[in-house]
């Protein structure tokens, strides 16, 4: 198959909706009913390539450098086991999206982990 470096032979030449192969002699606009020749169009085909500064991009991430550092919450909550008040805290996403988030405290004076759903 040829390659093609621009891609305009998919689209109509009047109003740039995408072209449908109707019959092996034309292809047609389904929207203006323009007509272009299937020579224009079979044997064609597009190629790119995508890289994960393209997709950081288009989604609006930008890209980080260094370290990143996660650091604990902390809480007003009675330790269950040594009874300590300022316990740490973290959420995730445990289950599916639909349900709560799962909270993991730990103690920073006994080193006693639990969970709340």
């Amino acid at each position: 198959m040829a390659h093609s470096r621009g891609h305009r032979f998919m689209f109509c030449d009047l109003c740039g909706t995408m072209l449908s192969l109707k019959t092996l002699q034309y292809a047609e606009c389904p929207l203006c009913k323009f007509k272009k020749s299937a020579k224009e169009v079979i044997g064609k085909e597009i190629h790119y390539k995508v890289t994960a500064e393209d997709m950081r991009r288009d989604l609006g991430i930008s890209h980080f450098e260094g370290k990143m550092e996660v650091k604990d919450m902390e809480i007003n909550k009675k330790c269950e086991k040594c009874s300590n008040t300022k316990l740490k805290f973290s959420t995730r996403q445990m289950r599916s999206a639909d349900e709560g988030q799962t909270t993991f405290y730990h103690c920073p004076s006994c080193l006693h982990t639990f969970s709340e759903n």
